[in-house]
């Protein structure tokens, strides 16, 4: 048998468990990846990758290695359904198709005609911080600010973000099992979207739910099903994302003042910031492929049908590409070779726009605030799929 087939149960184990990831996984993977960087998870059947270059290879080659037979670790054990418009799920080359039917609502172009309306969200959000005072940025700021932006992008009521909250943290926590609840809530998000795609119909306007039921590729647009499966994942990838990213990299400042304070000197500095921030907290944690054909990978052999998962988290610590400082938050880190938004075909379809979103909320919040500082524990989602913050006590000093 081979090594990665024989590991220790306490090396792999824990991978499996959304409670390991409320805890620090980071001491866990670097042992991942010194003993075993390629290693067979025996319940549910998986391999586990946790070094960079094994990540960026599978990204790279969805020939050999598909999403259509899962992307997340439940998908293992389930008869997995036909999920039309799923694009997580969809291979080349009709995942190309999907992507060119979207890419214009999400094109660099358009998304910098956002800025002036992402500033004054930003700004709005960061009025309701009292100076000095312990406020929990999770509620506050981190979960409203990309909600409100995603539900401008949608041409979506603003009003309705806590809604739009709602079925996104009903459908993530769907990732680890479906409920009654996230049932209803998919239920009831189709009903909004349909009655709203029906008055888009009628009368289109300059916004995403307008630009997916009137697109076309090749004489063929997106059926009803099709639609509604874009709009969930538009949902939950502008939001969570952005989210998890805020409040990681206000919790990660909060811990390294001195760069908080350096940002604030020179401004500059923050584009360097959100990509080390996206490295830092990975917001993604993981996803599934599937060997479409016996590879070797790591000196071990994945058999065609073998689900490998890919642990982004994992990768972007890892000490062969990101050096003795791999551990360490550096917001001068530059180059940054992070896969926190994913590779290849795959590539996070709201990369630029997540980008902004952190790169203007930091720009109002070091002008603001002169000082950070932790005022209580921070509280981390049970999940293996999101990074995801669900407390985080901070004080913002004028």
């Amino acid at each position: 048998m081979s090594r990665g087939r024989s590991v220790d149960p306490s090396l792999v184990a824990p991978i499996a468990d959304p409670a390991f990831y409320a805890g620090d996984p980071f001491p866990h993977y670097a042992r991942l990846r010194a003993e075993a960087p390629l290693a067979w998870l025996p319940d549910p059947g998986c391999w586990i990758a946790s070094h960079h270059a094994d990540v960026l290879r599978i990204s790279r080659d969805p020939e050999t290695f598909c999403s259509s037979q899962g992307v997340l670790l439940m998908d293992v054990t389930r008869d997995l359904p036909e999920i039309p418009g799923a694009l997580l799920y969809v291979d080349p080359p009709e995942h190309g198709r999907y992507r060119r039917l979207v890419n214009p609502g999400f094109s660099t172009s358009r998304i910098r005609t956002l800025e002036a309306d992402i500033r004054a969200r930003a700004r709005a959000l960061l009025d309701t911080v009292e100076p000095g005072a312990v406020t929990d940025v999770v509620p506050i700021l981190a979960v409203p600010f990309p909600l409100l932006v995603i539900a401008d992008l949608l041409g979506v009521p603003g009003d309705d973000w806590p809604r739009l909250g709602h079925w996104t943290d009903l459908m993530i926590a769907a990732a680890e099992g479906i409920s009654p609840e996230s049932e209803a809530a998919l239920v009831e998000m189709a009903t909004y979207f349909l009655d709203l795609v029906a008055e888009r119909r009628r009368d289109p306007r300059d916004d995403l739910v307008s630009l997916l039921c009137t697109a076309e590729v090749d004489g063929t647009g997106l059926d009803d099903g099709e639609l509604m499966m874009f709009y969930g994942q538009l949902l939950v990838a502008g939001n969570e994302t952005t989210r998890n990213l805020v409040s990681g990299a206000l919790v990660a400042l909060s811990e390294h003042p001195e760069q908080w304070a350096a940002m604030r000197a020179q401004p500059e500095r923050i584009p360097l910031a959100v990509e080390e921030a996206l490295r830092w907290t990975t917001p993604v944690t993981s996803f599934l492929r599937t060997a479409t054909r016996d590879v070797e990978v790591h000196g071990e052999t994945i058999r065609s049908g073998e689900p490998v998962l890919l642990l982004y988290a994992s990768a972007n610590r890892d000490e062969t590409v990101f050096g003795p400082t791999a551990d360490r938050f550096d917001t001068t880190r530059d180059p940054n070779p992070h896969v926190a938004l994913g590779f290849g075909e795959h590539f996070c379809l709201g990369a630029v726009l997540a980008r902004l979103e952190a790169r203007v909320f930091l720009e109002e919040a070091v002008a603001r605030f002169a000082t950070i500082a932790p005022a209580g524990p921070v509280e981390r989602l049970a999940s293996g799929v999101i990074a995801g913050t669900l407390a985080a006590p901070l004080r913002l000093g004028a």
